[in-house]
């Protein structure tokens, strides 16, 4: 089995609205962390979206905060709740 760490994020309900300004970067934070391995595939959950899925390489909760932490999502308050999860990928 190959461990994965899944980090889900549950938005406000006006997403759409208010994640104009903060955008750019949280897609630039995304692709960093894709582009050196450690986030192996994301995106939104719904339609409209209601939240997101973030799928980290490896068993390591500690990357889902890291990311977390530095997800301008986060700072401005369009994240209501986040919940960190193991996942073991058979």
């Amino acid at each position: 089995m190959t461990p994965r760490t899944l980090l889900f994020y549950d938005y406000v309900p006006d997403i759409l609205e208010r994640r104009g300004p903060f955008r750019a970067e949280h897609l630039g934070l995304v692709q960093s962390f894709k582009d050196d391995g450690r986030l192996v595939m994301a995106g939104a959950v719904g339609d409209p979206p209601h939240g997101a899925l973030f799928v980290f390489a490896g068993g390591d909760a500690a990357v889902a905060g890291e990311f977390a932490a530095a997800d301008p999502y986060m700072a401005a308050g369009l994240v209501t709740d986040r919940r960190v999860e193991r996942w073991n990928v058979v």
